[in-house]
């Protein structure tokens, strides 16, 4: 398990070895996820423009702090903009308002292209900022953290054991995949197609329910009590505090700025 290394010790997926999460890093995870959490908030309830590209330039300089490198992080916002470019392609032609142009019968407005910036934007902003302050955490850590802000502690351990053995499901998955092929079988649209992915989601079951038991088995025998100990202690501090000052006073000045523009 992860907990029994030092965090220096640790290196996670898209950071650099010996200084995981960068300047970030020597915050307390707590701190960490309620500026996370207070800036998605906050975020969320902005909608006027140089506010939510002062959002987006707060998440960059987040994700500089972190060091995660530029060219994968850019990739996955790519992967998520992705997912989202339909609904937003499709705004302009379905909010009334000012027309831009007209495209087969239908008209594109003003206020539906505004709108489609204003939610690609806050989506970035928001996901850039997660990934900056959350995804570079070592997941024990995070799973720590979040029982310390008095998470529900089953979600907790759910959450550590998922992180855990996710891959050694994944792998097991692989070998009944190419077990399968061996001996023939092509996925196909066909009844005997369907039956044999049904087998193969029935036997992961099982098997995944009788590997719980053997590890179940095995923490009780070495004791384990419901609880997963952690080496770094966490403790708020000074760099906690001015992170929380500085993060803090930038979201103000964002709330700030969007309640006098609405009230202009």
């Amino acid at each position: 398990m992860g907990h029994i290394l030092a965090s220096e010790r640790k290196t996670l997926p898209g950071g650099r070895r010996g200084d995981p999460g960068g300047v970030l890093s020597g915050i307390d995870p707590r701190a960490r996820i309620l500026g996370a959490c207070a800036f998605a908030v906050i975020t969320v309830g902005c909608g006027w423009l140089p506010v939510l590209l002062a959002a987006c330039a707060m998440a960059g300089a987040l994700m500089m702090l972190s060091r995660l490198p530029v060219r994968p992080t850019l990739r996955r916002m790519a992967a998520m903009d992705g997912v989202i470019l339909f609904v937003l392609v499709m705004l302009p032609f379905t909010v009334p308002g000012d027309p831009i142009l007209t495209l087969w019968g239908l008209s594109a407005s003003w206020q539906g292209l505004t709108l489609a910036v204003e939610i690609l934007l806050t989506a970035n902003a928001v996901v850039l900022a997660l990934m900056a302050l959350v995804g570079t955490m070592e997941p024990v850590t995070l799973g720590h953290a979040l029982h310390r802000l008095r998470a529900p502690k089953a979600l907790v351990h759910l959450l550590l054991f998922t992180i855990r053995y996710i891959e050694v499901l994944r792998a097991e998955y692989l070998r009944l995949r190419q077990a399968m092929q061996v001996r023939g079988f092509r996925p196909r649209t066909d009844r005997h197609s369907y039956r044999s992915m049904g087998y193969l989601v029935g036997m992961m079951l099982v098997r995944a329910l009788e590997r719980a038991e053997r590890v179940l088995g095995a923490m009780k025998c070495r004791g384990f009590s419901g609880r997963i100990p952690l080496l770094d202690g966490l403790a708020f501090g000074p760099r906690d505090a001015v992170f929380a000052a500085v993060l803090g006073a930038a979201l103000i000045a964002l709330t700030v700025a969007e309640i006098t523009h609405a009230a202009v």
